[in-house]
């Protein structure tokens, strides 16, 4: 038995045209920047009698479930690393941090992963780590949703 769809009918309407799927393009967000600019306010509110807009760039650009594994393995959440913040501005006079090696982990949706390598350093002191962080980005903004610090041997 043949099926109404079994053979061509002239009279039939083309079906409409599929409306073509509109592709968004990638967030661009220039890592390194992002990575240096919350490098440079870390240096600037550890480091010097910095005004409180300053932390308060810091605090913004951490989401609001952000947390970090330290380099002594500790695990904190934002509000416990906010508050250790506020209270060592200016404990460390003279800090700087150079941020290089910053790459793309990988990326997926709204989240992008990099790796990059963070040198504290005052007076003579340098002191080198390995982080991996999480950013998750709307496709407007970003936050730093996770920091991962490993320490790195003197030398590296």
């Amino acid at each position: 038995m043949r099926g109404r769809f079994d053979r061509f009918d002239p009279r039939r309407k083309p079906a409409e045209p599929a409306e073509p799927e509109i592709v968004e393009e990638p967030f661009e967000i220039d890592l390194p920047k992002v990575v240096a600019a919350l490098h440079w306010d870390l240096a600037e509110w550890l480091g010097t009698d910095a005004l409180p807009k300053v932390f308060d760039r810091i605090s913004g650009a951490l989401d609001e479930k952000f947390t970090s594994v330290v380099t002594t393995g500790q695990s904190v959440d934002r509000e416990t690393l906010l508050g250790g913040l506020w209270s060592a501005r200016n404990l460390q006079p003279g800090l700087e941090i150079e941020v290089s090696d910053v790459q793309e982990i990988a990326r997926s949706g709204s989240v992008i992963v990099v790796r990059f390598v963070a040198e504290n350093q005052i007076g003579g002191a340098e002191v080198k780590r390995m982080a991996t962080g999480v950013i998750i980005t709307d496709g407007r903004s970003y936050a730093w949703r996770s920091v991962h610090e490993t320490p790195m041997p003197d030398g590296a």
